[in-house]
């Protein structure tokens, strides 16, 4: 195909690395997005987590 096997080495190393940093900037991304998702999920102390107050069990008070 080409008429240097040094340039279809050098286009072949060249491809492999693209890829492995295109994985690597999807694990990064998928990690992210987790880390992200794990601190909205997580509850504060003081904050309301839905739409009813904590305070008051027995009545359903909406969150301030």
């Amino acid at each position: 195909m080409f008429a240097h096997p040094d340039l279809t080495l050098v286009l072949s190393n060249a491809r492999h690395r693209e890829l492995i940093a295109e994985a690597d900037r999807g694990r990064l991304l998928a990690l992210t997005r987790a880390a992200r998702r794990a601190r909205k999920a997580r509850a504060v102390r003081g904050q309301p987590t839905g739409t009813l107050a904590s305070c008051e069990p027995s009545v359903a008070v909406p969150a301030r």
